[in-house]
């Protein structure tokens, strides 16, 4: 292993909710989304119609500009509806689970003795290749690329993150065939980040990876923020990430020839009747955590994904394809009187002690969604962004380029580098309220569009 990498910049948010670990339930969903939206530049193609029957990794869509990939089905059963939004795009497929979680079978073999060709075969027939993404940009990894390296973060710093040595306890032999899978289709191989604040983390006895370690404060356990320490991405090149999610649902594919997506998943916040883990596939319906939220979703914000950059899907939405973690927060829609004026409020929580609860900060906080005021003239240093961003970019120069449409500057100032999350924490500190992850994510497709 290298030597430990400490970041010295990062914030981690104090908020309550962290999930307790035990499995508290194994949710058998009956309908189940597969959405294309969760794929960043997937334009999708319907390879089935409702009433046809499929099995779990039965091919439901396909990207029109490479049909290769395919979007499988985690659960066996019927396709019930297609839901299509504003000029027929397409959102989602819903299937009705049957229970029996029959599998199609994929002749794989053993991963340590496929080529690369063969391990890509695999990935793309059984709808597990999209769990590889592809930086810049965030797409789904192009299969005739060579990426320089393949990066695998196995720890989470994001606010109330599912702990990866809990989730994952049980699956280390899986993951190990998937590194071995993945070590065929690059050169630079498999680097592993390893948290430094555990020294006997269970990820330890991995092989065939190259590991680092990383300690510091959220977004320290991004892949983004520790691919800029590790190999910085330039321009024209390419590195490809995967989640621990991933590895084990790759490993089980080479391990049993059949495509199982179950995984372990954090249900947090402070709004989260019982925080605890649950069992389940991605595109459970929220519904199903009726018994998580009571009887008060209105007041309740539900995200799939963390408190900082999960989407806001609500009672209606669906566990999204990479998330292993739910949100529960209180809707903040009330206004405060005289909020910024009152200086001794101990129960909310600031980065620059603006409050006296500073003075507490081992307290944690049940926070809400009330961003404490309106959009404002955008005119912060650079140096208040930056003291909470590891990376050697200049992220608020960057974020008015993205604003500027400028691509020049975009590209100078560390677009290649960053997806939306990587910035989430600076949208969370900022005084002007400005929607970062938002820009960076409409800069980024600005990208894609003109450099293609």
């Amino acid at each position: 292993m290298s030597s430990n990498i400490d970041l010295k910049r990062g914030l981690d948010i104090p908020i309550s909710g962290c999930a307790e670990p035990r499995i508290s339930k194994t949710i058998v969903p009956g309908i189940v989304a597969v959405k294309p939206t969760d794929f960043k530049g997937f334009i999708p193609r319907l390879l089935v119609s409702e009433g046809d029957s499929v099995l779990c990794g039965s091919p439901v869509l396909a990207d029109k500009l490479h049909p290769e990939i395919l979007l499988t089905s985690p659960v066996s059963g019927k396709v019930s509806a297609i839901v299509r939004g504003e000029k027929r795009k397409l959102l989602a497929v819903l299937i009705e689970s049957d229970g029996n979680a029959e599998c199609a079978s994929f002749e794989t073999g053993d991963a340590a003795a496929l080529d690369a060709d063969g391990v890509k075969k695999a990935l793309l027939e059984s709808g597990l290749w999209p769990f590889i993404v592809q930086r810049p940009y965030g797409v789904i990894a192009d299969p005739a690329a060579s990426p320089k390296a393949i990066f695998v973060s196995a720890f989470n710093t994001a606010p109330l993150a599912a702990d990866p040595e809990f989730a994952f306890k049980d699956e280390l032999a899986y993951i190990q065939a998937g590194i071995d899978a993945l070590a065929k289709l690059s050169a630079g191989g498999v680097h592993l980040s390893l948290d430094g604040s555990l020294p006997d983390s269970i990820f330890d006895k991995l092989g065939n990876v190259r590991k680092h370690s990383f300690t510091g404060k959220h977004p320290a356990g991004n892949v983004g923020v520790q691919i800029s320490h590790i190999c910085p991405i330039r321009k024209e090149e390419t590195v490809w990430t995967v989640s621990l999610c991933g590895l084990a649902a790759m490993g089980r594919l080479f391990k049993t020839g059949k495509v199982n997506l179950y995984r372990k998943v954090a249900v947090t916040g402070p709004m989260a009747i019982e925080t605890a883990y649950i069992c389940t596939v991605p595109g459970m319906p929220m519904k199903e955590l009726a018994p998580f939220y009571g009887n008060t979703p209105e007041q309740t914000r539900i995200l799939s994904g963390d408190p900082l950059s999960g989407a806001n899907v609500g009672t209606e939405g669906y566990l999204g394809f990479f998330d292993t973690q739910i949100t529960m927060l209180r809707e903040g829609n009330e206004r405060e009187w005289f909020g910024w004026i009152r200086p001794i409020r101990y129960k909310q929580f600031s980065t620059d002690h603006c409050y006296f609860s500073w003075l507490t900060p081992w307290r944690k906080y049940e926070m809400d969604t009330n961003i404490h005021g309106g959009p404002r003239a955008f005119v912060m240093s650079d140096p208040y962004y930056a003291k909470v961003l590891p990376m050697d970019i200049f992220p608020i120069y960057l974020t008015k380029a993205c604003l500027a449409g400028d691509i020049d500057k975009m590209e100078k100032y560390g677009i290649y580098e960053v997806l939306p999350e990587d910035l989430a924490v600076c949208e969370f500190i900022d005084p002007c309220k400005n929607e970062i992850q938002d820009i960076i994510a409409k800069g980024i497709d600005l990208m894609r569009k003109e450099m293609a």
